[in-house]
């Protein structure tokens, strides 16, 4: 059994509870077990939320939006959050540490969360990605458990 959906989302804070609330209805629906169905929500949201702050700018060819891909694939669920920004360059670097600073908290906790995670840039056009995965747990009454 495979899902998977697409959103192409404003870069606006009230975007970042949308794309939560699909990917928790989405894994309840499946059978998806609530623990695994929080950590993967609360990585989706740290991914939406840099990509709010980060994703773009002022300068020409920059979007106002941010895009959203869910797979859930068998017994793994793959998330990709992109946008039009800069991407991630050295004065915006990836900070994996827990520290005082403000930034790089999110993507510390999509880690600690995820089992496999790619922070990068889009080739070409530019923009950062940051995808992650992590192997499901089903619930015994799950309806669409993959066989």
């Amino acid at each position: 059994m495979s899902i998977w959906w697409s959103l192409h989302l404003r870069r606006e804070a009230a975007s970042v509870p949308l794309a939560r609330r699909l990917l928790l209805g989405t894994m309840e629906t499946a059978g998806v077990d609530p623990d695994v169905s929080y950590d993967l929500s609360v990585a989706l949201s740290e991914a939406c939320a840099n990509a709010v702050e980060h994703g773009g700018g002022m300068a020409p060819g920059f979007s106002g939006a941010y895009r959203v891909t869910a797979y859930l694939d068998g017994e793994k669920c793959r998330i990709e959050v992109a946008d039009s920004g800069p991407g991630f360059t050295a004065d915006r670097s990836v900070r994996l540490g827990h520290d005082e600073a403000e930034g790089g908290r999110g993507l510390y906790l999509i880690r600690e969360l995820a089992d496999h995670v790619q922070i990068g840039n889009k080739p070409g056009r530019g923009g950062a990605v940051v995808s992650f995965d992590k192997i499901l747990k089903w619930r015994k009454d799950a309806p669409l458990i993959a066989v």
